[in-house]
């Protein structure tokens, strides 16, 4: 089995996975509480976010007063929904999608069975995780993109399943701003493996009783 990587890109420093996990589990965080929470000078804090908002992972915005006072910057998670999608992100998915045709129309068969929104959400997902370290390797039947070997191997068992919550979450903002029917379900695998499970949403199940269930 080949070794893991470098980690890279937004998930390369545990410091911004921390960051990252704050704004992810509540928006409009200020740099007080996020010094607070991290214990990190608070120009070490900016530096961490303004490349998180230069990469497309995180937005800021100047809250708006009603009571004089210098209105403060707060953070947020880029998830792509109204009101939370990065203009970074978005140009990062449309470079991603151009990327993508241009070779589906060079190599023949190169498209998948899941539709152009699909195809072009899958592009920009990739190019995230390559430069986040990974090698993915996509099964668009089976909706499951294989990270093995993962290069968080190495890092502190503790630390792991912070990692990879903030990297889901990360991942589902990226196909968001594609946007398409697909969405980051879960991640699973023990130690060095790594699978990301994706879901179609408009994949219909259908139970005993014949009422029709939409699949997110």
């Amino acid at each position: 089995m080949a070794s893991a990587g470098p980690v890279c890109g937004p998930i390369s420093s545990f410091s911004r996975v921390q960051i990252l996990h704050l704004v992810q589990s509540r928006a409009d965080r200020t740099i007080g509480e996020l010094c607070e929470a991290t214990r990190l000078h608070a120009n070490t804090v900016r530096e961490h976010l303004q490349r998180l908002i230069d990469g497309g992972y995180v937005i800021a915005q100047v809250e708006h007063r009603a009571t004089r006072g210098r209105p403060r910057t707060l953070y947020s998670a880029a998830t792509g929904a109204p009101g939370a999608s990065s203009p970074v992100a978005r140009e990062k998915a449309k470079a991603a999608a151009v990327r993508g045709d241009i070779m589906r129309r060079i190599v023949p068969g190169a498209a998948s069975d899941l539709g152009p929104a699909a195809d072009n959400q899958l592009d920009a997902l990739i190019e995230h995780l390559e430069e986040s370290g990974f090698e993915p390797v996509v099964d668009d039947g089976h909706l499951t993109v294989d990270l093995t070997p993962c290069p968080h191997a190495a890092a502190r068992p503790e630390d792991r399943p912070v990692l990879c919550r903030v990297h889901l979450s990360l991942m589902q903002g990226v196909l968001a701003e594609a946007g398409g029917p697909l969405t980051a379900a879960c991640v699973s695998g023990e130690q060095s493996e790594c699978t990301v499970h994706l879901s179609d949403t408009r994949v219909q199940l259908v139970d005993a009783g014949g009422v029709t269930h939409g699949m997110a």
